[in-house]
């Protein structure tokens, strides 16, 4: 969701420029889909026009609790 912020757009908006059903994009930023695989992944970055290092590159990723929800 900090990615959307950055780039003023919204998680439906972003699943229509990604290519991806905008309850895709909801499922994976709300918890439902607590698993998304690379492919949808890196469709994801292609739509913020952002590199998988730069999405994986986060402080978030930093944390080794992440894995624990």
């Amino acid at each position: 969701m900090d990615l959307c912020k950055e780039k003023d757009i919204t998680p439906n908006k972003l699943g229509t420029i990604s290519g991806l059903d905008p309850s895709t994009i909801t499922s994976i930023f709300y918890g439902k889909s607590k698993n998304p695989g690379i492919v949808t992944l890196k469709t994801i970055c292609d739509g913020l026009d952002i590199t998988l290092f730069d999405f994986f590159n986060s402080p978030l990723f930093k944390d080794k609790n992440i894995l624990d929800d």
